[in-house]
């Protein structure tokens, strides 16, 4: 009999389709927040009102503003704005922007309960080793689609090594999300439909694993629902809101497969290091490798996959080709070659996917680097 647990995370409220200044400013009155830390993209607070809007709203629980976060979340940028966030005396950090910005203040959060200010410092926060809970918690207002405000996981990069590592704790994971579709209007379209398929990834590989369950089940074909239809209308005209919103809540219900304990595979293992290593954009990283990731798997989870292509609106189960079809549909790179990747860079991005959490727990086993190179080659 299938067994498993289902624990449900440190997040109390989810807020859509409200504007984002008007819900902000009355979580931080709900919250009695004195000294609202604000972490915003640095091109959404230069180029629109987004930001300054919120800042606004906020009047005086506004303290500090940090706009200076890479991508991929690099250590260095979060061990400033952990600096900042300490000088400014924060009670709670607000996000404005994509899931960069997510994860750096996630990062924060633990920094700042760890009293920690210098990269040796963050080598201890790695499991096993015991951490303190932030008491620093975290509002998100997402402008993309990558989902992280939805996880208490996070992604930060070690620029000694060029990669990825994980953080976490319960406690990481935003108190609260403000969903508001006019907020992602600025966002360049490549970055908002990209990180949609980011969450498409999300869903299809959460459906498509051998320890997929009902609830993750649930979540994930439904989430893959809206997010292809959303993402089409986004692409069509990209002023409707409504399908915007569609997006949103998309990426939110992405999330439920893992949030409920079901594992990624290869193409979020893969993806882990074309982003740190090459620095591709983690939708593109996506677009890139689940088609491929997909075909490879068939053999091994045919019937999950059925289930991928069904809530998209295929009815002869190939989920690889519905999901090709949508990323070429919204104008998304499809090979390794379009986002800069050469086969001169297979073997070393093959042996750092070996070292990811999530290869190792790929429907179809991959016994080594041997193996990711196949998939690698299926994207090529």
């Amino acid at each position: 009999m299938k067994h498993g647990r289902v624990a449900f995370g440190r997040q109390e409220e989810i807020i859509f389709g409200r504007p984002a200044a008007e819900a902000a400013a009355e979580i931080a009155e709900r919250y009695d927040a004195a000294r609202v830390f604000v972490m915003a993209s640095g091109t959404l607070n230069r180029e629109t009102k987004v930001v300054s809007d919120i800042v606004a709203a906020l009047g005086p629980r506004f303290a500090a503003l940090f706009d200076a976060m890479p991508a991929h979340t690099p250590r260095g940028a979060c061990l400033a704005a952990a600096a900042m966030a300490r000088e400014a005396g924060a009670d709670l950090i607000l996000t404005i922007g994509g899931g960069s910005v997510t994860d750096g203040a996630k990062a924060v959060s633990l920094l700042l309960a760890n009293d920690i200010s210098d990269a040796a410092g963050m080598d201890a926060l790695r499991a096993p080793n015991p951490v303190k809970p932030p008491v620093v918690r975290q509002v998100s207002v997402p402008t993309t689609l990558s989902a992280g405000e939805f996880s208490a996981l996070c992604g930060v990069t070690d620029e000694r090594t060029k990669a990825k590592e994980l953080f976490t704790h319960p406690l990481v994971i935003p108190r609260a999300v403000i969903l508001d579709p006019a907020a992602t209007v600025p966002t360049p379209e490549w970055l908002f439909l990209s990180t949609g398929v980011r969450a498409v990834d999300h869903c299809a590989e959460g459906v498509a694993s051998l320890e997929g369950h009902a609830y993750g089940d649930a979540q994930g074909t439904k989430g893959l629902a809206l997010l292809a239809s959303g993402l089409a209308r986004v692409k069509a005209d990209g002023g409707d809101l409504e399908a915007r919103l569609d997006c949103l809540m998309g990426a939110w219900l992405s999330m439920g497969p893992l949030a409920s304990g079901v594992p990624m595979g290869a193409s979020h293992g893969i993806g882990y290091v074309l982003g740190a290593r090459h620095g591709v954009p983690h939708g593109h990283t996506s677009c890139v490798m689940l088609p491929a990731v997909m075909e490879w798997n068939r053999p091994a989870n045919r019937e999950r996959q059925a289930l991928v292509a069904e809530a998209m609106g295929r009815r002869d189960g190939d989920a690889a080709s519905a999901l090709a079809e949508l990323i070429e549909g919204i104008g998304m790179p499809r090979t390794l070659a379009a986002v800069g990747v050469t086969e001169a860079d297979w073997s070393g991005i093959a042996d750092g996917a070996m070292k990811t959490p999530w290869v190792p727990r790929n429907p179809r086993r991959i016994e080594g680097p041997a193996a990711v190179m196949e998939i690698l080659r299926l994207a090529a």
